[in-house]
């Protein structure tokens, strides 16, 4: 080392650093953790997040949308039903109609996402 160097080491003089107390510490660590996890998949016992976004809030929404549909068809037992064509007569046409129509829709889509799909290679 040199003179100038070995002389500011020697006139300045460090200072101990405070330590940090418990407190101070433990204020700290709750935010280092809420940071850490943001990219986390939410809990089931996570309150911050809105209610329809909670895992929990999902499956009971799902289960209660099955649970009321499964009911709508059971009440054709003791409602007849009127049909102007037939085959809307039959038992439990609304549901079976639209879960066939819905099927179809996809299949319909894939088929023309298949025949206007174009070449990777399009825009170079």
């Amino acid at each position: 080392m040199t003179d100038k160097k070995k002389t500011r080491q020697s006139k300045g003089k460090s200072k101990p650093k405070p330590k940090k107390s418990a407190k101070s510490t433990a204020k700290k660590a709750p935010e280092k953790a809420a940071r850490k996890n943001t990219s986390a998949k939410p809990t089931e016992k996570d309150s911050s997040l809105h209610w329809l976004v909670r895992p929990d809030t999902i499956r009971k929404l799902w289960i209660g949308g099955g649970v009321v549909l499964a009911a709508l068809v059971v009440v054709e037992i003791w409602v007849p039903a009127h049909g102007t064509f037939g085959l809307d007569d039959t038992f439990g046409f609304n549901a079976w109609f639209g879960f066939a129509a819905c099927v179809a829709m996809i299949f319909f889509a894939k088929g023309l996402g298949k025949l206007l799909r174009r070449k990777d290679t399009y825009y170079l």
